[in-house]
């Protein structure tokens, strides 16, 4: 069947691929809990049933406050196919953030997941007049309706005429769902999308080619529709999608399920390529010699123009070395997808040379959100860009080389404002991204910065802190860092160290390794930093060096709020929190 709105994912699955045991599943108990598509299906109708009985409509907003699970895609689904507006809420923001979209969405039902999400949402809960019903995943004897109480309900009061005229009365450029995002900065807004926005995005994606009948990992949040996308489009092609634990049991996930393909954020593979790149250091002699000489032949890998010789070593290097990392990771990867910041080139080379081949994309909530993806064939990857357009989507650099993009994947706007929405979409139809780009000679699309993240010395000199950033986290030494110089003679950063990597130097340095804070102060600490800074500075002009840093002992979190789900920093967050210190580098 043609799939034009996102509810016709469930009918395709059925229909295509009626034997599947595990369209979705997620560990309970120590166990996988495999949920077939025919039971997938059946839970989804029973939670539309059981919404239309307790009086949901068309056009009401269904919020879903809730980590990576089957349900989330249960009730999403459910929502949806029976005209309601599905709103995924994160589960790691602030309870102002909570009150802010709770209330501006105008929930009129909301599914929550764990005691402690309820704990934080139950002071705001009251403050929500539209708000009539509230379900939870997890019976604990708190007094909240249970999701079984609902399905049991839909169950014994079926309506499949009812739903089934609503579905055909749904049109693909219907509103489908609001995903609230304030990106790295700025209060939460509504981004509507419709179901033409979406299915476009997925269809356009599924025409790189891969082994698309197999299984992938999801780890980063589905409330986000970068992966939420991505779930769709493993549903569109009949994959089963397993959910890991935690961001802490990816590694242990890998290995029990084997998927071919992933998305991921640049920071995992980074965390794995220093991983690798240490475990070296241990060696000696010979074995050592030819495990580094096999670790930096990866970095040169390139996707064309490889000449014999290389390739003749690349082989040697992966019988030798590379299956052995392969085995040690896990999976069986085809493709793994990498989007939320950019990626590093030689990080792209190395994994795709020891068996990950990873493919960039670009987008943002408020484009469906894929814009640019690379793909396999002539022209269609390189690294270092995002890849091409997407079908359908055209992309043009506007004023100071900003990114444009216009087509399918166009929002419908943001949620009651439309001034706002005027100010990112022209006239023309062209969505403003904010983000600096260029493009290469076969129309590859490269990401430079974030338009408003580039200041302007007190001598005029413009400093684009995204390329910094990016150099500089290849040190092994730095998890996360901002670059700050605004009207300022110089630039300057707040720098958090990798305290895994740290401790570890400082053992074998012999150096005690107290509290984060203590350690940091440490003269042989600080020190060998002064060596990754000046490093480092030495591939920028005078203007864009850093000439003061302070090492900070904060983690930067999703969960603290310094990172944004896909693990980019909260530039406006930092910058109050540090407010004082900051000051402090410009004196």
């Amino acid at each position: 069947m043609e799939v034009k709105r996102l509810y016709d994912l469930l009918d395709n699955y059925l229909e295509k691929y009626p034997n599947q045991e595990a369209a979705l599943a997620c560990k309970r108990n120590g166990e996988w809990r495999k949920f077939g598509i025919r039971e997938y299906a059946e839970l989804t109708n029973a939670i539309t049933y059981g919404m239309m009985k307790i009086g949901v409509k068309p056009g009401d907003r269904v919020g879903i406050v809730s980590g990576n699970r089957p349900e989330w895609n249960m009730i999403d689904f459910a929502a949806m196919q029976m005209g309601a507006i599905s709103v995924p809420v994160y589960p790691t923001i602030s309870q102002d953030d909570y009150r802010h979209i709770l209330n501006h969405a105008e929930m009129k039902i909301i599914f929550i997941e764990g005691k402690n999400l309820r704990n934080r949402l139950q002071p705001i809960l009251p403050e929500v007049t539209t708000l009539e019903h509230i379900y939870t995943f997890n019976d604990e004897g708190d007094g909240y309706n249970h999701l079984d109480e609902l399905i049991r309900l839909g169950r014994e009061n079926p309506q499949p005429k009812k739903l089934a005229n609503i579905k055909a009365s749904i049109d693909e450029h219907d509103m489908a769902s609001i995903i609230y995002t304030s990106g790295t900065t700025g209060k939460q807004k509504g981004v509507m999308l419709s179901h033409s926005n979406i299915v476009n995005n997925f269809k356009g994606v599924a025409m790189i080619p891969a082994k698309w009948n197999d299984k992938a990992l999801s780890f980063l949040p589905i409330c986000h529709a970068y992966e939420r996308v991505l779930v769709y489009l493993y549903h569109y092609l009949g994959m089963s999608v397993y959910y890991a634990e935690s961001l802490g049991t990816i590694s242990e996930n890998i290995k029990e399920v084997n998927p071919t393909m992933m998305t991921c954020v640049p920071r995992l593979l980074e965390k794995i390529y220093d991983k690798l790149r240490q475990a070296g250091k241990t060696m000696k002699g010979i074995q050592r010699t030819l495990y580094y000489w096999a670790f930096n032949l990866a970095t040169t890998y390139q996707l064309e123009g490889m000449s014999a010789w290389y390739s003749l070593r690349l082989k040697i290097a992966d019988k030798l070395i590379y299956s052995k990392w392969r085995t040690a990771i896990g999976g069986n990867f085809d493709i793994v997808v990498s989007g939320g910041s950019a990626i590093q080139p030689h990080i792209a080379s190395f994994f795709s040379a020891i068996g990950m081949p990873v493919f960039e994309g670009y987008g943002l909530s408020e484009t469906s959100p894929v814009i640019a993806v690379s793909r396999r064939g002539k022209h269609g990857r390189q690294f270092g860009t995002v890849g091409p357009a997407l079908p359908g989507v055209e992309i043009k650099l506007g004023e100071r080389d900003e990114v444009l993009c216009r087509g399918h994947n166009i929002m419908l706007g943001y949620y009651k404002d439309p001034e706002l929405t005027k100010e990112v979409i022209d006239r023309e139809g062209w969505f403003h991204t904010g983000d600096t780009g260029r493009l290469t000679e076969h129309n590859l699309l490269v990401i430079t910065g974030r338009l408003k993240n580039i200041f302007k010395t007190s001598f005029g000199k413009y400093v684009n802190p995204a390329v910094i950033e990016s150099k500089f986290s290849e040190s092994p030494f730095i998890e996360n860092m901002i670059v700050l110089g605004e009207n300022r003679k110089f630039a300057a950063a707040l720098i958090s160290p990798d305290f895994t990597f740290l401790k570890g130097w400082c053992e074998r340095h012999n150096i005690k390794f107290t509290t984060k804070e203590e350690t940091i102060e440490n003269p042989v600490v600080k020190e060998r930093f002064k060596k990754e800074v000046d490093k480092y500075n030495s591939h920028f002009g005078d203007y864009e060096q850093i000439r003061r840093y302070r090492l900070v002992s904060d983690e930067w979190t999703m969960q603290n709020g310094f990172l944004s789900p896909t693990l980019k920093t909260k530039r406006n967050v930092l910058e109050e929190h540090y407010k004082e210190r900051i000051e402090q580098l410009f004196k």
